[in-house]
């Protein structure tokens, strides 16, 4: 990536507080990340529907950062390595109280069992 300024806006709020994606469908994530450039919050790669890195493959949107309580990393999916950036808006993270994997109400029993078979 040549220039982080052109794809990261500071001033924009997160999404919300869970994948936009597994929220309108009802399913569950593992991690949460949250796109610099547009604040679309989205599950990891280790979750089942993998929305972070579907919205970098829609939008081209390309540096994502955690959005787990205590983590402040950045990702380049172009470059495919860690990239420093800005304090973002926020809230800069989930809830500490909703639970990883989440949402609690919605996990099924056997979720690690569906994340080892895919």
């Amino acid at each position: 990536m040549s220039d982080l300024t052109s794809m990261v806006s500071p001033s924009v709020p997160p999404s919300g507080t869970g994948c936009v994606e597994c929220e309108s469908t009802g399913s569950w994530w593992v991690h949460l990340r949250r796109c610099a450039a547009c604040g679309h919050v989205g599950c990891c790669d280790d979750s089942l529907n993998r929305h972070g890195t579907a919205h970098f493959a829609t939008t081209g949107h390309e540096v994502i950062q955690s959005f787990e309580p205590g983590e402040d990393w950045f990702w380049d999916f172009v470059s495919q390595d860690f990239v420093d950036g800005p304090r973002l808006a926020d809230p800069q993270a989930h809830p500490r109280s909703q639970t990883v994997p989440g949402p609690a109400d919605r996990l099924p029993s056997d979720w690690a069992q569906q994340l080892a078979d895919r």
